[in-house]
């Protein structure tokens, strides 16, 4: 039998450089060793060390682009990992200090490749309370409504058959909320949705998103969810 070496994932993770480069990561983009080394507060000389540490343990994947090398998270999956484990990490940057630092991200942003923060909160609990989620065996099961069309989703066509280890809806714990939000392919294609409508848009806070004006009147008239309701989560 194959023991995991969960002893390699620890190490990666023991170092608070290397934690906040993953976090930035997280916004699902790629960033150079300096960009990412700005972001810990290090020299790029010492990023370069800690991320090949995170490359070793398959947290982290670079390539090379023209004369640059960029950096970015190994998978969803990875993603998806280290946004558990924000969930129950100690309330440091990784929590009370990353509200502070950056107060737009804690409402609406991007984890990975899916929305996080108050606003998928609150389109998650919208989902539940209509019926277009049901939580499911510690998952969440899509079931039919107009709305997903709305929301640019295409359901799949045989559920039954999905991969197990990447459903179709699967909960993710808000780091930040405490609560679930949707990710999967599900969150995947309502992010890419908004980001093609112009409902939401980047801002200068990395991860941080704006919702737009045509954003909220659309998720108001889709969900029923209102602009206050959108803030408070």
């Amino acid at each position: 039998m194959t023991t995991p070496r969960f002893d390699i994932i620890g190490q990666a993770l023991s170092d608070a450089s290397r934690t906040r480069m993953l976090c930035e990561l997280m916004e699902g983009r790629s960033f150079t060793n300096k960009e990412l080394a700005s972001a810990a507060g290090i020299t790029a000389q010492t990023a370069t060390a800690h991320l090949r540490m995170l490359q070793n343990a398959g947290l982290v994947l670079a390539e090379k682009r023209d004369r640059c090398v960029f950096h970015r998270l190994a998978n969803a999956e990875v993603a998806g990992v280290l946004e558990q484990l924000a969930a129950i990490a100690p309330s440091s940057h990784l929590h009370q200090a990353q509200r502070r630092k950056a107060g737009e991200i804690a409402q609406v942003r991007s984890c990975y490749d899916h929305l996080a923060g108050p606003l998928a909160v609150a389109m998650t609990t919208r989902f539940l309370e209509r019926g277009m989620l049901v939580e499911e065996n510690g998952g969440f099961r899509a079931c039919a409504d107009a709305a997903w069309h709305n929301l640019g989703v295409s359901l799949p066509q045989n559920p039954s058959v999905a991969d197990s280890r990447q459903p179709f809806a699967r909960p993710c714990m808000d780091w930040t909320e405490r609560r679930l939000h949707v990710a999967g392919a599900l969150g995947r294609q309502i992010l890419t949705h908004a980001f093609e409508r112009a409902w939401v848009k980047r801002n200068a806070h990395k991860r941080g998103l704006v919702l737009t004006g045509p954003g909220s009147r659309a998720l108001e008239e889709i969900l029923g969810l209102r602009s206050q309701e959108l803030i408070d989560g």
